[in-house]
């Protein structure tokens, strides 16, 4: 096939000085000054009272770099994926794996379901099966009294759809499912259960326990699919391996979901987002069938391999941080989403991809060298290289890779010791003529 042509402002991204890099964004996205502004960081660590309003006893910020995926093509749109993140190869390799499925389509998405779930717990109940039939008889008043302390969010067309009562040993508990709209919905959803504690007491005849949303969202879904045509077999049998061996064995599984969640906390980061709610669901998730499994799948069609992956994605476009930091509103923008729904798509189909970079590592150069070719720059800082002496110490370190497995510290000083050592007899040498 002869593939999807990119976007020639991708060309080069990589490379471009800092004010060129912004510029490209800015002709991707339609920035204005403001967001481009916003992206820096400036206004926002210079604004205390911004602190002040997130968290407790707040003394100041800790910046985490803020980066972009390129090359991401998802249900046939070119994405600026935003990412913060700290750790060294995450983007570059999200971007490598999306150029190599960008002639292939790139990735396709589709939502399934959009409810969060809040949870009321009744221990010790006198009857079980009871509870269970006095819920399921008493639906619509439950619901109704839950819409009731949930009114804006029912204005604004969300609002409590279902309730039931799940047998548990020694308890019952109570499942409230909740269209949250275009907000994450935490706090919405902690607050609609204790409002709705009372009714519940009064409709079971129990006494009502704890209250609070859950974070595994089964029932609020994104999935994500990559196919790649004609696919070297050497590779396609190598991802597919890898695969296996995640899906055989939980303690590679725990990695293999963990290399898929530096994409999505990245981007969730970025969005202003609850990332640790999103780690939460996935790993509970990935062990909701009793054995730790991988969030992605790969296998192969003749000589097409496919990727695919099945994520709960509580995410919100609206409310907390997401509204009111600057930063995070100008990565929606550059996302240019506007619904939860679109935001949880993109966060599986960036981990797909990550994933997809992640086990081509492994199966063909290895983790190690791919991390350690872009470590080479934080070891040039690390070894005391000033700007100018940087980009020579990080080609002689890339050198060194082609003969060694790892880079250290002490053989980055060394270098930087013999580049100074041979500018001064450079300067020497100069000086006698």
């Amino acid at each position: 096939m002869s593939g999807l042509a990119m976007s020639p402002l991708w060309e080069g991204f990589s490379r471009l000085p800092y004010r060129q890099r912004m510029g490209r964004i800015a002709e991707l996205t339609g920035f204005d000054q403001a967001s481009i502004e916003a992206l820096s960081g400036h206004p926002v660590t210079a604004d205390v009272g911004l602190a002040e309003s997130c968290v407790e006893n707040a003394i100041g910020y800790f910046a985490v770099p803020l980066g972009v995926a390129a090359y991401m093509l998802i249900d046939g749109c070119d994405v600026v994926v935003p990412m913060a993140v700290e750790e060294t190869s995450i983007i570059a390799a999200a971007s490598s794996a999306a150029k190599f499925f960008y002639p292939h389509g790139g990735v396709t998405t589709r939502t399934e379901g959009g409810l969060s779930i809040g949870q009321i717990q009744i221990p010790g109940p006198k009857d079980s099966r009871r509870v269970v039939e006095a819920i399921e008889t008493n639906q619509g008043y439950l619901l109704a009294s839950a819409n009731e302390l949930v009114s804006s969010l029912t204005a604004r067309g969300g609002g409590a759809r279902r309730i039931e009562g799940r047998i548990l040993p020694g308890m019952v508990v109570v499942h409230v499912y909740v269209d949250t709209c275009d907000a994450m919905g935490a706090n919405l959803i902690n607050q609609l259960c204790e409002g709705l504690k009372p009714v519940v007491e009064d409709v079971t005849g129990e006494e009502a326990g704890v209250c609070i949303l859950s974070n595994l969202t089964d029932t609020r879904m994104s999935y994500a699919t990559a196919r790649a045509r004609q696919v070297d077999r050497r590779l396609a049998d190598g991802i597919v391996n890898a695969y296996e061996f995640a899906a055989q064995d939980p303690y590679r599984a725990a990695t293999h979901n963990k290399g898929i969640l530096n994409a999505v906390d990245a981007i969730l980061l970025a969005t202003g987002n609850d990332w640790r709610a999103m780690e939460a669901g996935a790993h509970a998730y990935a062990a909701l069938t009793g054995h730790y499994r991988p969030l992605s799948r790969w296998r192969l069609e003749g000589d097409d391999l496919i990727g695919e992956i099945r994520l709960p994605t509580a995410v919100g476009t609206v409310g907390g941080v997401t509204t009111i930091h600057p930063t995070a509103r100008a990565c929606l923008k550059m996302l240019g989403v506007q619904t939860a729904s679109e935001l949880g798509r993109i966060c599986a189909a960036v981990g797909l991809v990550q994933n997809f970079a992640a086990l081509r590592a492994l199966s063909t150069s290895g983790i190690v060298k791919g991390h350690m070719n872009l470590h080479a720059r934080n070891l040039a800082i690390l070894a005391g290289a000033n700007q100018e002496e940087q980009p020579v110490l990080v080609e002689k370190l890339r050198e060194e890779l082609q003969h060694e497995k790892r880079l250290t510290l002490t053989r980055a000083k060394a270098l930087l010791s013999e580049i100074r050592n041979s500018e001064v007899r450079e300067e020497v040498a100069i000086g006698t003529k």
